[in-house]
């Protein structure tokens, strides 16, 4: 027997993934300015078992002219009996650039730092060209490449410098007026490994403000440091999602 509270409730985590980053589609003309939003999942589980996770998201956008800017924030805690089991950060700042047509530029540059991934933070900076393959209310479809360069610092070693060839696609299918589902995956290929990320997420919306957000995340890497066994680390969840 167990008591949970629950404001926001993750189905499952198994060592949890960083977000791929996207440039946002381009805006609609109606778009206001400055928008956000807000993603949370907490549970608390007592009794037999004595865990609890956060998962806590958070995405600014504004406009200038043609040019689109973001930052976000992601943080993951999970704790069993006392014990932290998976610990992370991300901050990130994109740049997206528009063309007539569908052609666009971006450029980004994200931190991450992983307590059991093996390293000890990241640090990469990557930019290119990008394709608005679909843009519709149902279907949206991008596609995007380019290089970039990463900075791995590992606990125990010198900081690895790395070139970085990146590809990227981000699909939306709006297949209701109160639902969709986003498909999002990015490959980085360097001299010592490549990391594949990918996030699969299903929105319903319960109002103009708020949604309830299923996702599941992916973060595959083919060589991690010596001190860490698993390669591939993923998360099944459920959350709140706020918009405004």
């Amino acid at each position: 027997m167990f008591v949970g509270t629950i404001f926001s409730s993750t189905l499952l985590v198994n060592s949890a993934a960083a977000t791929p980053f996207y440039a946002p589609p381009p805006p609609t003309e109606d778009a206001p300015i400055f928008s956000g939003d807000a993603e949370l999942g907490f549970t608390h589980l007592s009794g037999n078992t004595n865990s609890q996770t956060l998962i806590g998201k958070t995405r600014l956008t504004w406009l200038t002219g043609d040019l689109t800017h973001s930052l976000r924030g992601e943080v993951r805690n999970v704790s069993k009996n006392g014990e932290t089991s998976a610990e992370q950060y991300l901050l990130a700042g994109r740049e997206r650039y528009d063309f007539s047509g569908p052609h666009y530029l971006f450029g980004f540059a994200r931190w991450e730092k992983d307590r059991f991934a093996g390293y000890d933070q990241q640090l990469s900076v990557i930019g290119g060209y990008g394709r608005q393959l679909l843009e519709g209310s149902r279907h949206s479809l991008s596609l995007e490449a380019g290089p970039g360069y990463r900075n791995d610092r590992l606990r125990d070693d010198d900081n690895e410098r790395l070139a970085v060839a990146y590809s990227a696609l981000a699909y939306r299918w709006g297949f209701s007026d109160y639902a969709d589902i986003e498909q999002e995956m990015s490959v980085e290929y360097t001299q010592q490994n490549t990391t594949a990320r990918s996030l699969t997420a299903l929105t319903a919306r319960l109002n103009s403000r708020m949604s309830l957000r299923l996702s599941h995340e992916i973060k595959h890497n083919s060589q991690p440091p010596d001190d860490t066994s698993v390669r591939t680390d993923t998360t099944t969840s459920a959350s709140l999602l706020y918009r405004w």
